[in-house]
């Protein structure tokens, strides 16, 4: 005999099709109040929302938005826009492909935040809320309305994929596994399977400039934030808004785009990022920008250790400075004990050149080792590399790197005649030194990119993929591990040497203390490991806006002194609670993460 068995009911899961919230409120009520508290935060940033410009953004002025309130506008449109979309607004459904209620309660967080932050900073600032005008008390109240109602909507969960009663789970799982090898033949023979009802090609190319160009505006807009309190609302705007989007479906939607036309939005992506120096009035933030980019291509390097081959190497930074002080060598400073002056291209080999033999010299030793016993010795030689510089003084070893003080006064570039340490006119704009050298370094990033994309794609690439996953099985199938690992190893150190050269020209001086492990200021060990994990393992851009974030965010929160590194913490804890597999993952990842939102619900037999 034959029984079906399911797993018991709990009592406190939510129903599908519940018309009630959590306090009993209608649906269709507690949906109005969300989308029209949204309605009436845009509505409050036209008002006045203190008396006295003494609080930074002048947010004195009525029928014109200014400072944090231009963010509670973006989040309460935002809100609006979600509420109207889960209404089932004819034009507006589009907006939430996975459904428009998990959206508008993160949307309705991005508001109410930000809103009460920006009050409870006025009243703190200048000593009380009697400083606030009505467009202050209507923001507070219309985002607390907001969030109340979008809160009390029903938790509805999705029904589970019918299936047939008759069909065993062993007869599931090989028609599940029959769909997969299906996606996976027509991904290998034409990229990423087109959807059926998918738009034209060259939409989903306007699709992909309208995100580059949100990606670059959004990006502008939190590097230019001129005061502490804009930049705190910025991150509770940005960071719910960024939760809201991938709640309603759009960022999934986004990444199916942009893998159909992965060259279209690469090239894009650098194109945007071509465009930053030409937002900025002065040198300002264009330094803040080349230092990303240092960071970021270092940390496409660790990607190609960490992400494909699966090594933990604590240790990486030491390869970019055996880059940085290689360069700094021979390139005509008055500290260098060697009278030379090499070309740029004639340093970058060098820079290369050295950080690829010590890669090598340090890998064959140790790559027989794995885990955890990897990375103490990965962690020992930076540490090492940090002192052996310090000690070579003169004094305690051979006068090589001039100990603490370093290589000084290293001079600026001066490629084909184009001096990197001048202002240039170009089309009516003036780019500054640090400028010059983001165009550099973001032509260096590319390189790395590619460097990055194709061996990723070859057959040594799958190889890494293969030791990451199973090392055991990768030898039984006839993989050379150690040769392997060790070609990741040697590509990846080679890479952080090459961005040495440019960080060496760019900061003028190249001391030990720049290369710790961890330390408050990246790019140090612990942050650039950190930018691979919080951007997304394996995969281009993850590490790069993970660089950017993690170089980015330290930078502008020096306003909390000993607290900074606390909140920063908090933040990376928070993000890795909720996101795990990063912030860019790709599909493999995801799935290790979330494997249990992705396995439907299996009804299984058993005989009697």
């Amino acid at each position: 005999m034959t029984t079906q068995t399911t797993a018991p009911e709990t009592p406190s899961a939510p129903v599908a099709g519940r018309t009630s919230g959590a306090l009993g409120m209608p649906a269709p009520v507690a949906r109005a109040l969300a989308t029209g508290g949204g309605v009436l935060s845009v509505v409050s940033t036209f008002l006045a929302w203190t008396w006295t410009s003494e609080f930074p953004g002048d947010l004195t002025v009525y029928g014109y938005p200014g400072g944090l309130q231009v963010l509670v506008l973006i989040a309460g449109a935002l809100t609006a826009l979600f509420g109207l979309s889960s209404y089932g607004v004819k034009g507006l459904t589009g907006l939430t492909p996975a459904g428009g209620d998990g959206a508008l309660r993160f949307a309705s967080l991005a508001a109410f935040g930000t809103a009460w932050y920006t009050v409870i900073a006025i009243s703190s600032t200048l000593g009380g809320v009697v400083n606030l005008e009505p467009g202050g008390y209507l923001a507070a109240a219309a985002s607390l309305i907001a969030v109340l109602g979008a809160h009390t909507l029903p938790f509805e969960r999705p029904e589970p994929d019918p299936l047939d009663p008759d069909e065993s789970a062993w007869e599931h799982i090989k028609h599940r596994l029959a769909h997969g090898w299906q996606t996976v033949k027509a991904s290998y023979a034409g990229g990423t399977p087109r959807p059926v009802g998918a738009l034209p090609s060259y939409a989903e190319i306007l699709i992909i400039v309208a995100i580059l160009a949100l990606g670059l505006t959004v990006f502008t807009y939190g590097i230019g934030t001129s005061y502490d309190e804009l930049f705190i609302g910025f991150l509770i705007t940005a960071g719910f808004g960024f939760a809201a989007l991938n709640k309603a479906g759009l960022v999934a939607q986004a990444s199916q785009i942009t893998a159909r036309h992965q060259n279209i939005t690469m090239v894009g992506a650098f194109v945007a990022a071509a465009l930053f120096p030409f937002t900025q009035t002065d040198d300002q933030y264009a330094t803040v920008g080349v230092y990303i980019l240092i960071f970021a291509t270092v940390a496409l390097g660790l990607n190609i250790v960490v992400g494909l081959a699966g090594l933990l190497d604590l240790g990486y930074v030491a390869f970019l400075g055996v880059g940085a002080y290689a360069a700094a060598l021979v390139s005509g400073s008055p500290s260098s004990p060697f009278d030379v002056h090499f070309p740029f291209w004639a340093a970058v080999l060098v820079g290369a050149a050295a950080s690829l033999v010590f890669g090598v010299l340090i890998g064959a030793p140790t790559l027989r080792l794995r885990g955890d016993y990897l990375a103490i010795v990965t962690l020992g030689f930076g540490e090492i590399f940090r002192i052996t510089a310090n000690n070579l003084d003169g004094t305690s070893g051979p006068d090589l790197t001039n100990g603490s003080n370093g290589i000084a006064s290293i001079p600026n570039l001066d490629i084909l005649g184009f001096d990197f340490g001048a202002q240039h006119d170009v089309g009516g704009f003036t780019i500054g030194r640090f400028a010059n050298y983001f165009f550099l370094m973001l032509i260096i990033t590319a390189v790395v990119v590619l460097v990055f994309r194709r061996s990723g794609d070859s057959r040594i690439g799958r190889a890494w993929v293969a030791i990451r996953e199973d090392e055991t099985a990768a030898h039984a199938m006839g993989i050379n591990g150690f040769r392997v690992k060790l070609i990741a190893f040697a590509v990846g150190a080679s890479l952080a040497g090459l961005a040495g050269t440019v960080q060496a020209h760019v900061t003028y001086t190249v001391t030990p203390e720049q290369y710790l492990f961890a330390g408050p200021i990246p790019p140090n060990s612990a942050f650039l490991l950190a930018a691979v994990v919080l951007g997304g393992m394996g995969t281009i851009s993850g590490p790069l806006i993970g660089a950017s974030l993690l170089f980015l965010i330290p930078n502008k929160l020096q306003f909390l002194g000993d607290y900074q590194l606390l909140a920063f913490g908090v933040a990376l804890i928070l993000l890795m609670r909720f996101r795990p597999e990063g912030l860019i993952p790709n599909r493999r990842r995801q799935l290790e993460f979330h494997e249990e939102a992705e396995a439907p619900a299996v009804l299984t037999k058993a005989g009697a």
